[in-house]
């Protein structure tokens, strides 16, 4: 058999439990195979018992479908802060790998970000083609920063044309859009529509006042060193997540935003089961990021894949696009991790193909009948039409460069 036939991704869909508006039913008939999810009901830093774990991998795989990765299996602020019982979560953690082990579910994606899992302005933006979509602008988030969080020496992080833009657009908005504003910045983490309330932020925030980007980073050191020899035992991929967007937000600090952070993270502890999930989207709206050259680098330590793309400018301001069309090189980047999947197939490797969804679709008027017709909420960025047609785009692309090879 022709590598051409062998190699490719594994293509999944991020699914939210009994919230998700959508079955599994639906997921199989948009061509996805596998299913990335989590146990949202479970709070962050107890154990996953493997009765929890099988009784989710049992559902999956009733409608004719397996669980390929876990997103995520959080981790909890104290290990971030290295505070309290930080020590006793990391146990918790490493036993809820091996149970995920025994039950045959063995990739997992995390992440490291401080306080706020993503960030962005406004997630309902109407696009040109009448689609929804979520953006960020800098001096909107500057003028929440300065004017409804009132964070002290938030001025020091912003320049005086950002400063100027904020405080322009802050005296022209009324009382509605600030209350939007606010929801938007504090909303909860994927699979939950909860959020902070702006004291427990404030709380939040402070937890970190102490804590620069050496310190954060030291602490995922340490947190990799305990984790990563116990995944490797029972045969589990870590896929650490990039910061999104990657760059430093409130003062938090942020170390896993640029192709150095990535490297260094993976370096630390030199292991298969240490590795990333290449999220185009997240590295591709920092300026300052290649994501070309980071598969390009990367390539060998990539775990999990996120594919869709942004439009972003030289400020740091993007808006979500369509999966081929922004500032992602797309093209190029799954040329790039098709070349892996060959290279792993040829040196024998096990896990040689990669589980790729497609990540943030445009949210289209059908979509709203689906959350009426399913009086279910989609999270923002996981509509049904949106990533369908992104994971057409990209199976389509899959097979152009494949066999171009």
């Amino acid at each position: 058999m022709d590598f051409k036939d062998k190699i490719g991704f594994i293509y999944t869909w991020r699914h939210f439990g009994h919230n998700d508006p959508l079955t599994f039913e639906d997921i199989k008939a948009a061509g996805a195979s596998g299913i990335v999810t989590a146990l949202h009901h479970i709070p962050t830093g107890d154990v996953w018992q493997e009765d929890e774990i099988l009784k989710r991998k049992n559902e999956i795989e009733k409608a004719g479908l397996t669980w390929e990765v876990v997103e995520s299996l959080p981790v909890h602020e104290n290990i971030k802060k290295k505070k309290n019982n930080y020590k006793q979560l990391i146990e918790n953690y490493k036993i809820s790998l091996i149970n995920l082990a025994k039950c045959g579910v063995k990739r997992v994606c995390y992440n490291f970000m401080p306080v706020l899992d993503w960030s962005r302005t406004n997630l309902e933006i109407r696009a040109e083609d009448g689609s929804i979509i979520s953006g960020f602008e800098t001096h909107v988030f500057a003028a929440f920063d300065l004017f409804i969080l009132k964070r002290k020496g938030a001025e020091s992080d912003y320049s005086e044309e950002t400063l100027k833009k904020a405080e322009e657009y802050f005296s022209k908005i009324d009382d509605a859009e600030k209350k939007r504003l606010l929801d938007t910045i504090l909303l909860g983490l994927p699979g939950s529509l909860e959020a902070y309330t702006l004291d427990e932020f404030r709380k939040a925030l402070d937890e970190y006042k102490e804590i620069n980007e050496a310190a954060l980073l030291d602490n995922l050191k340490e947190f990799l060193k305990e984790t990563v020899p116990v995944a490797e035992e029972n045969g589990i991929l870590l896929a650490v997540h990039p910061d999104d967007p990657p760059r430093p937000l409130l003062g938090l600090p942020r170390v896993v935003s640029s192709c150095d952070n990535l490297l260094e993270i993976v370096n630390s502890v030199d292991s298969p089961s240490n590795g990333i999930t290449l999220c185009t989207g997240s590295l591709g709206s920092g300026v300052h990021n290649n994501v070309t050259e980071i598969a390009s680098r990367l390539a060998r330590r990539v775990n999990f894949v996120h594919l869709r793309n942004v439009i972003v400018d030289k400020e740091g301001n993007f808006l979500e696009n369509h999966h081929l069309e922004g500032s992602v090189d797309m093209y190029n980047v799954v040329k790039i991790l098709l070349l892996e999947q060959k290279r792993r197939l040829e040196e024998g490797l096990e896990n040689y193909r990669m589980p790729m969804r497609p990540d943030h679709g445009k949210m289209t008027h059908f979509d709203k009948e689906i959350e009426k017709l399913r009086n279910k909420r989609f999270y923002p960025g996981y509509s049904y039409i949106g990533r369908l047609k992104g994971l057409s785009e990209l199976q389509g692309l899959e097979v152009g460069i494949k066999y171009s090879l």
